[in-house]
């Protein structure tokens, strides 16, 4: 069952993706969020896609590291619980967020099989 907890993560680093992007594509800012890639909210939305390198590469570590995967999967469910938390709390606002919400949602199934996974594996 090892290939479907090495799958999961899979999942998890490639809904990590787009977001770490923007460092290197500043024109999905425009794509993903809806926001024109200028002023201070670029650099913010920047450190964003930084952030989102660390979880992804966090992802891509806990495929081969499992070891690693409890703290990981703390990790992802921060990104990924917070945002679905701070999305619900703002009235799930309709534009971009919805399409973020929704790759988040989608998120929480591998997210619940890792996370049960790394605990029960490293609890034996």
């Amino acid at each position: 069952m090892e290939w479907a907890t090495k799958l999961a993560w899979a999942l998890l680093l490639a809904i990590h993706i787009p977001p770490a992007a923007v460092i290197a594509a500043p024109s999905l800012l425009t794509r993903l969020y809806q926001v024109e890639a200028s002023g201070d909210l670029v650099l913010l939305l920047k450190h964003r896609g930084v952030l989102f390198v660390a979880i992804a590469a966090g992802c891509l570590m806990a495929i081969f590291e499992p070891q690693a995967r409890r703290a990981l999967a703390v990790l992802a469910a921060i990104s990924i619980v917070g945002f679905l938390a701070l999305y619900l709390a703002a009235q799930a606002p309709a534009g971009a967020l919805r399409g973020i919400a929704i790759w988040d949602a989608i998120a929480l199934a591998p997210l619940i099989f890792v996370t049960f996974k790394a605990w029960r594996h490293q609890a034996a």
